[in-house]
């Protein structure tokens, strides 16, 4: 019998217990762009990463292989600025340091590293600036603003200038209870490929929500339908700002508050990509850094088979699901018009439901 699912009070990441969620950003005046950053509990979250993109920019993602050495991360950036953004990362571990948060390595309080794993997204020139791109003052800057209460979604933190297919991308996230556990997922959509269904114009997405949670979200007529058509097809190369093809990268993290070792954290984190390629067409492609990391707080228990079978199953969902969100949520943006903006009454009724 397959266990029941049902979504966090929130139905965010911050379901999961002790984690926290912030975000920074800057638009207007070349800018558009920002990050994202996923904080661990105090002593830290064992993690695993699973990286599928053909463009990847990553940031210690070798620290997470199980065969090696530190066991628990303490926060995961995920941001805007292509190989620029990385920057941001010095922010956070700063901050963390101050804190006196990290892996040991000496004998005197305050003598630690913290371990900062983080990826990002390609949104270049996409507020007119080819330059305007993180540094570590983003990183601080969204480390202050985690909170544990619910995500914020849309054009924001790492979101801010991401693009799916033809369309405005953005930050987006869910949740999911079963068997007494919680997984949570947040993922930023800015894909080469679309996420619209060029027949219907419905998110592929949308059809592994939870009970009503995508009720009402289809555009009702042909025109919409038609619009949906130009959408999915159209290409989201930053034309005449000096990229001359269509990079993209879609990044994300999977959390729960099971016990996990470094090896199921790498197992959730690839199954975090089968809920990507359910709810983006194409994926992974050679323009593309899709990365996914998993975080375990470990307050929770240690699974059997078939509850880390079944937590799996529904992670992949939630990835999904918060791709979905991150769609429907974000707003138009540097000249990227919004699945909200292109299909209204679509997503009007669906904000009635």
């Amino acid at each position: 019998m397959t266990a029941p699912v049902r979504p966090g009070p929130s139905n965010t990441l911050t379901d999961v217990a002790g984690v926290r969620v912030g975000h920074h950003q800057r638009t207007g005046g070349g800018w558009l762009t920002g990050t994202t950053v996923v904080v661990a509990p105090a002593g830290g979250a064992v993690a695993g990463v699973d990286v599928r993109g053909g463009g990847p920019g990553t940031h210690e993602t070798d620290v997470l292989d199980a065969r090696n050495l530190v066991d628990r991360v303490h926060a995961i950036l995920l941001g805007g600025g292509s190989a620029y953004g990385l920057a941001a990362v010095a922010g956070v571990v700063d901050r963390l340091a101050d804190a006196g948060i990290g892996f040991p390595v000496g004998t005197e309080p305050g003598q630690v590293v913290p371990i900062v794993p983080a990826a990002v997204l390609f949104d270049l020139g996409r507020g007119g600036d080819f330059r305007a791109t993180p540094g570590p003052d983003f990183g601080s800057a969204a480390y202050d603003a985690a909170t544990d209460g619910q995500v914020a979604l849309g054009t924001v933190g790492a979101g801010t200038g991401a693009v799916a297919g033809g369309i405005k991308g953005g930050v987006g996230s869910a949740s999911a209870v079963v068997g007494g556990v919680t997984v949570g997922a947040l993922a930023v959509v800015n894909a080469v490929g679309s996420t619209v269904d060029p027949a219907t114009g419905e998110l592929y997405g949308a059809r592994f929500g939870l009970a009503g949670e995508f009720d009402g979200a289809r555009p009702p007529n042909q025109r919409e339908r038609a619009a949906a058509l130009e959408a999915a097809e159209a290409p989201a190369a930053a034309a005449g700002r000096g990229v001359d093809r269509s990079f993209h990268t879609t990044i994300g993290v999977l959390a729960t508050d099971a016990t996990l070792t470094k090896a199921q954290c790498q197992k959730l984190a690839g199954i975090g990509h089968d809920g990507m390629a359910r709810a983006i067409r194409p994926v992974h492609s050679m323009f593309d850094g899709d990365t996914v990391f998993a975080l375990a707080t470990c307050a929770g228990p240690a699974l059997d088979p078939v509850a880390f079978n079944a937590v799996l199953a529904a992670a992949a969902d939630a990835f999904t699901r918060a791709v979905v969100h991150g769609i429907l949520a974000a707003g138009s943006a540097g000249g990227y018009r919004a699945y909200a903006d292109i299909f209204p009454s679509a997503v009007q009724e669906w904000r009635r439901r």
